[in-house]
């Protein structure tokens, strides 16, 4: 549904940025990027560096780099759940 405001077209979002910006797999780029954000909040909470988050996750510290800055081309969805549930057990079982 678009709207006018003083001359500005406004389109209300669909709930889905990915969609709204036509791009391929939107439904799999949200999953990646609200695994992604969890991903991110629970090393910032443990205060880890990216050396460490990478060593945690079993990752090199480019991955790490990566995933911080949310390009998440190189993830798949089962990826990003396996490094979720590493940090929720701490260990790389």
């Amino acid at each position: 549904m678009s709207k006018k405001i003083t001359g500005i077209e406004i389109e209300e979002s669909s709930g889905n940025v990915f969609a709204d910006l036509e791009l391929p797999h939107p439904e799999e780029c949200l999953v990646k990027a609200d695994l992604a954000i969890q991903i991110n909040k629970l090393i910032k909470q443990r205060k880890l560096k990216q050396s460490d988050a990478a060593k945690l996750l079993c990752l090199d510290q480019t991955k790490i780099s990566a995933l911080s800055r949310g390009q998440l081309g190189g993830f798949s969805v089962e990826r990003l759940f396996k490094l979720l549930a590493i940090l929720d057990q701490d260990n790389c079982d």
